[in-house]
């Protein structure tokens, strides 16, 4: 549920810039009255249907005083000096005795304001708030010539119905987060991210604060990188004890430009930031970048003081990149901004960069720079109180100079937004990431089997894997990726063609590519019988095509146009080997030439094994920029990462699975009745299990609680064959203790058994419940499929196969809740032990179809129970092929919600 009262958000706007938004209070008194006065005529008579002077008390004590049940009240505000400024309102009002509930819209915002997206956002939150309480529809009556509220609606992606009556609209619309809904909310965030990002990558004007004539200081860095690159506008200095820094006027504050100012570098000590960021609010500054260290990194006092600057920033209607961070730049020659103390300005490319290390950030920049890969914009995050890859990921979703997307991360802020972002781009434009902290994964301790797979670097890898990101473990690797697919297409398949003067580098590429999914393949009998032409006698044709070293420019030339033509080859890979009858700056320029005979659409890399590196001539032909490796291994690498994207690419788009309202209420019965007064996690009995899997869709094969003594009674209830299981607080798997007997025929089996469990509990010191009965399935394939939740990753499935042993054999996949069908058949793809669904060594095939669907319904539970903290179905039974999956056996613990 949503604690209304105390309800508050940050928001972005129509046009990049920022609001706070929260719940209405007491105090908010004064400043209603001041909004509603600040409102125009036009603007109350649209609200109030008429003219008025004044609210009335009753009205304000009414409005500031909602029950944030049947009546709720938020507010849109910005910082103005001292104090908030309310710029909009947007209540609810429920209609008393409405069945289903339906509630009341009114909306009003300040006419400077107006047509930024203020009066969209409160309708988003309170349809947040309102579904929260259970109120299914909306209703609001707007005048016909109030033609912006109008749109407001239109535009809301709700599904609207409205009717007119004497120039009155009469609108209403369910509440529900549509398909539609969820598209226009995603679009308007994307779009609005992207407009705040351009204030700090496409400025037209930088003030330095904390400039400096000093020598070597960052403030005199920051001025002079801007003077170098030829800022394309003007540069003011702020500093307090001079006229002049390095040339240009210098300022005592930012308010005393005098001019407009849409970027400020701030580099101050860190106390001297907070009163330097209200000198820009006041200046109308669009963002700031705070260079300055000394925040959340070093103390609590220094979260606290960036938990303030945060505050400041985003109610002051800006952004901010930073704290502890070097900086921005774009190399755009409109723009040329080089707003970082880094010492390299790299060349221009089509790569976006963000780097969430300051230090990593400069020495990335240097390697760039060495390599040759050119950046279209860099950003060093910092401490990413604000902006984060997220906002990155909106703006170069937009930005026509970026073909490529580079992160750098060492944490995440919020990985699930993360989630619905990253995979748009990715089907456009390929995103790699180095995710530093793999070996600081951390292991908790853990109740369940899913709990005990899962890591905080596992839920990195299956965020990245369901959002096509790619994901290297080195810099090195980072930047080979990069080379590749920032000037060549991805690979239309795994295919590859390898043009070689040495064996044996070409076998060492073939061992590379075969081990990581890459295929060499014969070549068509006309590609083998043209190379033989003109080929020596001595020249292997099988791929690898060793030309020998005698190859020279043109039989690389002749070869490479033969090989990259074949329908066979996605890919080709030319390997040059210095010997000492050829020179490297002719083979380079003949590579070079040749490659812009191969197809378009397949890429071409190569690899120059030689201490002075790859000739410039490489680079240099039809297709320019050819990606360049040490190594065969790296360039296997490369292309194997760019092959398993462009498959990622080609996925098909689906949708994640929803539970009918029916089912979400029985579950919702139930988890409300176990968690009412506690505050502390629970595991659900058996009967509680069964029915909230029941109600999910998910075949769970039917057992009965009962006692040791009225054990065989129930048995002749259920039927046979049985299995009988110990239900203990003291055991967490059943299993480990031989707390499980199958193949059980009669009630006097029964009655063996069930003793014989009591006898062993009693043993081992342990608490015996109760005994749990259950019809024995069939033999099938057994699989395991369970969720944990990570306060900051939310809901993480598993799936994987081998019951008992599902941890001994860790053949286990993960992926982020939503679960959509394709993850989920990915999921079970990416197992080793995959080929036993599909009937290893004569075996039935298994219902593969019916365990995507306990998955993808799983996933649906953990979308209505936000409450999950663990489940367990293992083993889940997969019967042979169209006979169904059956669940036997199931663990699920909740508990208050998880905040991260």
């Amino acid at each position: 549920m949503i604690e209304a009262r105390e309800y508050q958000a940050d928001e972005l706007l129509r046009d990049g810039g920022s609001i706070h938004i929260r719940a209405i209070r007491p105090e908010d008194r004064a400043r209603l009255l001041e909004h509603f006065r600040a409102l125009s005529p036009q603007s109350v008579y649209f609200r109030f249907f008429g003219p008025k002077r004044s609210l009335s008390d009753t009205e304000l004590e009414r409005l500031i005083a909602p029950d944030y049940s049947t009546h709720v009240a938020l507010l849109a505000t910005l910082r103005d000096g001292g104090d908030e400024k309310i710029i909009g309102v947007g209540r609810y009002l429920v209609r008393e005795g409405s069945v289903p509930p339906r509630a009341e819209l009114a909306f009003a915002v300040l006419d400077a304001y107006q047509g930024r997206g203020i009066a969209t956002l409160l309708l988003e939150h309170l349809g947040r708030i309102a579904r929260a309480n259970g109120i299914s529809e909306f209703e609001a009556s707007v005048m016909g010539a109030n033609r912006q509220m109008l749109e407001v609606f239109a535009g809301s992606g709700f599904r609207i119905r409205h009717s007119l009556d004497a120039g009155i609209v009469n609108v209403s619309f369910p509440t529900e987060e549509s398909e539609s809904y969820q598209r226009a909310s995603h679009l308007r965030e994307l779009n609005a991210a992207a407009l705040s990002i351009a204030g700090f990558i496409r400025p037209r004007s930088v003030a330095v604060v904390g400039a400096s004539r000093r020598e070597g200081s960052i403030g005199a860095a920051l001025v002079a990188n801007l003077r170098r690159a030829r800022f394309n506008g003007p540069i003011y200095p702020i500093n307090q004890s001079t006229g002049e820094v390095q040339g240009l006027r210098a300022y005592a504050s930012i308010t005393d430009v005098g001019a407009p100012v849409d970027l400020a570098v701030i580099a101050l000590p860190a106390e001297a930031v907070e009163d330097a960021v209200r000198d820009c609010a006041r200046s109308g500054v669009k963002g700031v970048v705070v260079i300055s260290s000394g925040f959340a990194e070093i103390s609590a006092e220094g979260r606290e003081r960036e938990r303030r600057l945060f505050e400041l920033v985003r109610g002051s209607g800006m952004r901010m990149v930073g704290p502890n961070c070097m900086g921005v730049l774009n190399t755009d020659p409109a723009i040329s901004l080089n707003a970082t103390f880094a010492p390299n300005w790299p060349p221009p490319g089509n790569i976006g960069m963000l780097s969430q290390s300051g230090a990593l950030g400069l020495a990335i920049l240097d390697y760039a720079r060495s390599r040759g890969i050119g950046l279209s914009t860099f950003v060093s995050a910092g401490n990413k109180a604000d902006v984060s890859s997220n906002d990155m990921l909106a703006y170069w979703a937009q930005d026509p100079r970026t073909e490529v997307i580079v992160l750098y991360l060492e944490s995440f802020g919020n990985p699930r937004k993360f989630a619905r972002i990253a995979p748009e781009v990715a089907r456009v434009k390929p995103i790699v990431a180095v995710k530093a902290g793999r070996s600081a994964a951390g292991t908790r301790a853990a109740s369940s089997h899913s709990a005990a797979l899962a890591s905080l670097d596992v839920a990195v890898d299956a965020l990245f894997e369901q959002a096509g990101v790619i994901r290297t473990n080195t810099l090195e690797e980072l930047f080979d990726v990069v080379a590749l697919l920032s000037s060549q297409p991805v690979p239309g398949g795994p295919r590859v063609g390898v043009v070689t003067n040495a064996g044996g580098p070409g076998i060492m590429l073939a061992d590379a590519c075969e081990a990581r999914g890459l295929k060499l393949p014969e070549l068509e009998p006309a590609t083998v019988a043209s190379l033989r032409s003109f080929l020596v006698d001595r020249a292997g044709l099988g791929n690898p095509i060793d030309m020998t070293a005698q190859a020279g420019p043109s039989e690389y030339q002749r070869t490479i146009a033969a090989v990259g033509a074949d329908p066979n080859v996605d890919s080709l890979v030319v390997i040059y080997i210095p010997p000492m009858v050829t020179k490297p700056e002719e083979i380079a320029a003949a590579i070079a030439q040749a490659a812009g005979q191969v197809p378009a659409h397949k890429p071409v890399a190569t690899v120059f094994i030689s201490s002075g590196g790859a000739p410039a001539a490489l680079h240099e032909g039809p297709r320019g920029r050819l990606a360049t490796f040490s190594f065969p291994e790296n360039a296997a690498m490369a292309l194997s990462a760019a092959e398993r994207y462009a498959r990622w690419r080609q996925r098909p788009h689906a949708t994640a699975l929803s539970l009918d309202r029916s089912a979400q209420g029985a579950i919702r019965t139930v988890v409300d009745r176990v968690l009412a007064g506690v505050d502390t996690p629970a595991w659900l009995d058996p009967y509680d299990a069964e029915l909230i899997l029941n109600a999910a869709g998910i075949r769970y094969e039917r057992a009965e609680q009962t006692t040791v003594e009225s054990a065989p009674a129930a048995a002749d209830r259920i039927g046979y064959p049985l299995v009988a299981k110990i239900i203990s607080r003291d055991v967490l798997h059943k299993s480990d203790v031989g707390g499980v007997i199958m193949g059980l025929r009669s009630a006097a089996d029964v009655a063996q058994a069930v003793h014989g469990l009591a006898a062993k509990m009693r043993d081992l010191g342990k608490q015996l419940d109760g005994i749990l009965l259950q019809r024995q399935v069939d033999k099938g394939v057994e699989a395991l499929v369970g969720v944990t939740s990570d306060p900051t990753f939310g809901p993480l499935l598993v799936c994987g196969l081998g019951g008992v042993a599902v941890e001994l054999l860790r053949d286990v996949a993960f992926r982020l809740h939503p679960v959509t069908d394709v993850d989920a058949e990915a999921m079970l793809v990416s197992l080793r032990a995959s080929k036993l669904l599909d009937g290893f060594r004569g075996s039935p095939r298994a219902d593969r179809a019916a365990l995507v669907s306990i998955i993808t319904r799983i996933s649906a539970l953990a979308e209505v129970v936000p409450e999950l903290r663990e489940l367990d179905l293992n083993p889940v039974i997969v019967l042979p092929e169209g006979k169904g999956a059956v669940a036997v056996d199931a663990r699920i613990r909740i508990g208050p919600l998880l905040t991260a």
